[in-house]
């Protein structure tokens, strides 16, 4: 198929774009948003590497995601102005330059700046690609050739930990980020020869100042982001007190389990994740509040397997299961009511929403580890129970706001 027709520049018409290229885009997208989260099952080799107490490596994590959430303000509201292939290729080379710079990292002070600019990079790569997805779609099949490319990021989020843990038993934790550093840079050269420049993109009608500026009054105008946002923040920081705390016993006596085995959990919480796509269908037909409302009572219910982890891995897995379930659930229930009230700006509503996601989740990493140093593991589920007991309360308190049909 002619690269005209892929970026936009042909006749209307129902072509979809090439397989191939859209297959690309979802693996590169994978790969970006995976290299944000390989330090979670490495924390414990990474404090000891560094000397970092086991209550302070959590910000790590922390560095990870204040770099997502400067990507977002920062780097992702450039893709309406600069030509997207070219704006990739720049984030790419920054991505590849960050994740050389942890793997040859000789303080602590280096690692902690080479993570954040995993986040910064990582984050604006795995936008960027989906919008660039957009781009280059028919209209007809934008809404198919998008989801290949978010299942791509699935993907990748699943397994992160799974590959960063086997890597790092093979290699050690420095393996992790040279082999990925050496995938993105052939990822990069791929990019390059097979995807087109997008000769049609959204025109600049705002410049960098005053597209920043409007992000921000859509925040203080748009009052169901702001509900739905502050549930996303404790959804997440939920996530990561659970996965950011979880290394950390299971590496240590009696359990002594492998990196590997350690992130391979991450896939149980597939099973979780896949039972929480009805989720938007139940949007669809009006029942937004009641699904949050059970989405909520999912999440922390989790917390009560969870606690039994010293005495059964069984518990552990089911806990898994339901902490995926009620937290993915909702993300799609979030998103559903944001879109629904504006489609004028859904790349800003995207980026703020995400600011939420990345602030849960650099404060639930920070605080699982310094909870882990002072009340073990009993004392993470507690934290993780009440960070879900306060977005319980949260929608309680707000659930008139974003109210579907019969919701």
């Amino acid at each position: 198929m002619p690269s005209s027709h892929l970026c936009g520049a042909a006749p209307p018409s129902t072509q979809t774009p090439a397989l191939a290229p859209i297959w690309l885009l979802a693996l590169a997208a994978g790969c970006s948003v995976a290299n944000v989260y390989f330090a979670q099952p490495l924390l414990d080799a990474l404090a000891a590497a560094f000397d970092i107490s086991h209550g302070a490596v959590g910000g790590v994590v922390t560095a990870t995601q204040l770099g997502c959430l400067l990507s977002l303000v920062l780097l992702v509201p450039l893709g309406d102005q600069i030509e997207r292939r070219r704006l990739m290729l720049a984030q790419m080379a920054g991505l590849v330059l960050a994740l050389g710079g942890v793997a040859l990292a000789s303080s602590a002070t280096g690692l902690m700046v080479g993570m954040l600019a995993i986040g910064l990079m990582g984050t604006a790569m795995t936008q960027g690609l989906i919008a660039y997805a957009a781009a280059i779609a028919a209209p007809a099949e934008r809404g198919r050739v998008v989801g290949v490319v978010q299942s791509g990021v699935f993907a990748g989020l699943l397994l992160a930990r799974v590959f960063s843990g086997a890597v790092s038993d093979m290699a050690g934790w420095r393996g992790v980020y040279m082999v990925s550093a050496a995938g993105m840079l052939v990822l990069a050269v791929l990019l390059w020869r097979q995807l087109p420049v997008t000769s049609v993109h959204a025109q600049p009608t705002l410049s960098y100042q005053q597209l920043l500026a409007s992000m921000w009054q859509l925040l203080r105008s748009n009052r169901v982001l702001q509900v739905r946002g502050m549930l996303a923040l404790c959804m997440f920081a939920a996530f990561n007190i659970f996965w950011s705390a979880l290394v950390l016993p299971l590496s240590a006596a009696p359990w002594s389990y492998s990196h590997t085995a350690i992130g391979a959990f991450g896939l149980v919480g597939v099973v979780g994740a896949l039972a929480a796509t009805r989720a938007g269908h139940w949007a669809d037909r009006g029942w937004s509040q009641r699904t949050t409302l059970a989405a909520l009572l999912v999440l922390l219910l989790a917390w009560w397997p969870l606690a039994y982890m010293p005495q059964s891995v069984m518990a552990l897995m089911l806990g898994i299961v339901l902490l995926d379930m009620g937290g993915q659930a909702l993300h799609v229930v979030n998103q559903h009511l944001i879109f629904q009230q504006s489609s004028s700006a859904p790349s800003r509503l995207v980026g703020l929403y995400m600011l939420f996601y990345a602030a849960g989740s650099g404060a639930g990493a920070l605080g699982a580890t310094a909870m882990y140093a002072h009340h073990g593991w009993l004392g993470v589920c507690a934290l993780g129970a009440a960070v879900s007991c306060a977005a319980l309360l949260w929608w309680w308190m707000t659930r008139r706001y974003g109210q579907s049909t019969n919701g």
